[in-house]
């Protein structure tokens, strides 16, 4: 019976040596071919852009081509649900925002992957601030005369969405200055957007990226951005609670991921090439034009932000009354 013990403990110490061995070569090897990066929105929104942008360096970095692959749908589901079943070998990675990793599991009742265990955390690469944005036709120059409309008009206005902080700003805005509004929700921001100012919707929070050339072309009329304080990428646009909204303070961040169980080593080669990318004074500066406040971290420090982001959007969606669908 020992001896049977004995042997059965060699061969399981054999295996996980093998084991050990292929993950080691592999890790060695990596890259030797093209890497796919997952977004779970679609082409033009404000990750799509930014990933562009860092991927063209990252591709450079690594030596090997980097595909974008949008995969739109669901809240994101779709795109992080891929991810999560891929192979752990560094060649499929998730670039995606609290969307799929602080709201969803708040929002969606049927969700397909777990954020936490079924993900590698690599780096974290910035926040996108959001800002209100409105058709010109709605008679408001302000946050508090668009209450005030909103107010004597009910259940006139209108939000469309296209992330979940699109969906979270809305609900958690109408929850606050105490307003009637239809939710219309959509895929991806862009074709939201479009109805926008097609005065289909009345009004969006959006990714200043997504949002601002069609202020600037007058458009869509701005009215104040999501976080707590003004963003320097907007410094004239007043913050939500400086424009009379109690406790508003939402902002979307954006980060990279890999299946659960990456080699460590293909996930220090990553986190290091991504911050080097983003720390550049020159990148920092040209994604700060694209609406992103870019910065990095470890990948330990990014799956502890995922864990507290998970409770402040359980907060968040809870406060604002919103249900899971």
């Amino acid at each position: 019976m020992l001896s049977s013990i004995i042997r059965a403990l060699r061969t399981a110490g054999a295996a996980g040596l093998c084991l050990a061995a292929a993950s080691a070569a592999q890790a060695d090897t990596w890259p030797s071919r093209n890497i796919t990066l997952v977004l779970p929105f679609a082409a033009g929104s404000g990750t799509d852009t930014t990933t562009r942008l860092i991927s063209q360096h990252l591709s450079q970095a690594l030596g090997v081509g980097i595909v974008i692959e949008n995969k739109a749908g669901a809240n994101g589901m779709i795109a992080a649900s891929y991810v999560a079943k891929a192979a752990p070998d560094g060649y499929t990675l998730l670039v995606t925002t609290n969307t799929t990793h602080s709201a969803n599991p708040y929002l969606l009742k049927s969700l397909t992957y777990d954020p936490v265990k079924d993900f590698t955390p690599i780096a974290r690469t910035g926040d996108l601030p959001f800002m209100l944005v409105i058709h010109p036709d709605v008679p408001a120059k302000t946050v508090g005369e668009l209450v005030a409309y909103g107010k004597a008009n009910p259940g006139k206005l209108s939000y469309a969405s296209g992330s979940s902080s699109a969906i979270v700003s809305g609900a958690t805005f109408a929850h606050y200055a105490g307003l009637d509004l239809l939710h219309v929700p959509y895929k991806s921001s862009p074709p939201a957007l479009n109805d926008v100012m097609g005065g289909r919707v009345s009004m969006m929070f959006v990714d200043i990226l997504t949002g601002l050339p069609h202020v600037q072309g007058n458009a869509l009329r701005a009215l104040a951005v999501t976080t707590k304080d003004r963003s320097p990428l907007v410094p004239n646009l007043p913050s939500m609670q400086e424009a009379g909204v109690p406790d508003f303070d939402i902002s979307s961040w954006q980060g990279y991921f890999g299946p659960a169980g990456m080699p460590k080593e293909i996930v220090t080669r990553l986190n290091a090439e991504i911050r080097k990318i983003v720390e550049k004074p020159e990148i920092k500066a040209q994604l700060a034009t694209l609406g992103m406040d870019a910065f990095s971290g470890t990948p330990e420090q990014l799956g502890t932000f995922v864990n507290e982001q998970l409770v402040l959007w359980e907060k968040l969606i809870k406060d604002a009354g919103i249900e899971k669908q």
